[in-house]
């Protein structure tokens, strides 16, 4: 393998270096993903909501500002501002609880972008060198003029490599965010609708669904 990665040019270094930058994203957002499903409390969530609809709303606050739950805690967040600003809280907590589960995926993205087009360039290098040793009409010396082309193959081989294994955790992450973000928006407008049928008068200036 080290000769391999040695045949493929100078190109492959910063190859090396964007796959160790994604591997470990990988298994950071892995640990992260693993940790965050263990802490979740759905039946915990539902008991905030029917305190809420049974007006035990300081008892529903205590429950979910303690919980490791990002919904309770931002339905918890809400209904502290509920007098106020009830859609503003929702939007702000949703999108403070949000926010670590957008971490890293830049640099997977990235990844992905990158790879092919360190490959192409790897590719350009290897074919200009092996037919700049055909311009010098260095024709006695087939192995240099193929250790061009096999350099320009491996590069590339290697780019799409990162770039389609590091395309498979970034789907699967940015759908493990869409899932969260949805459970948030579906439990902010329940508590909405709970409020509103109590007879409370939260704030729809903003919308509580339009989270970053």
């Amino acid at each position: 393998m080290v000769s391999i990665f040695l045949k493929g040019g100078p190109v492959m270094w910063p190859l090396l270096a964007v796959s160790l930058a994604a591997l470990t994203v990988t298994i950071e957002r892995c640990i992260f993903v693993w940790r965050h499903a263990r802490k979740r409390q759905p039946e915990l969530v539902r008991g905030i909501l029917r305190r809420v609809e049974a007006g035990n709303i300081d008892e529903a606050i205590a429950v979910g500002r303690h919980a490791h739950d990002p919904v309770a805690r931002t339905l918890a967040h809400g209904l502290l501002h509920r007098e106020r600003a009830l859609s503003g809280a929702l939007l702000h907590s949703g999108s403070r609880e949000l926010k670590p589960f957008q971490r890293g995926l830049t640099v997977l993205d990235t990844a992905v972008t990158l790879s092919p087009l360190l490959g192409l360039l790897g590719t350009v290098t290897g074919m200009i060198r092996a037919f700049g040793l055909l311009g010098q009409q260095q024709l006695d010396a087939p192995t240099a003029i193929t250790g061009g082309i096999a350099e320009a193959l491996i590069a590339t081989a290697f780019g799409l490599g990162i770039a389609i294994l590091s395309l498979v955790p970034l789907n699967l992450l940015n759908a493990y965010y869409e899932r969260t973000k949805q459970e948030i928006e579906q439990a902010a407008t329940e508590l909405e609708v709970l409020l509103a049928q109590a007879g409370s008068k939260p704030d729809y200036r903003e919308d509580p669904l339009r989270l970053v």
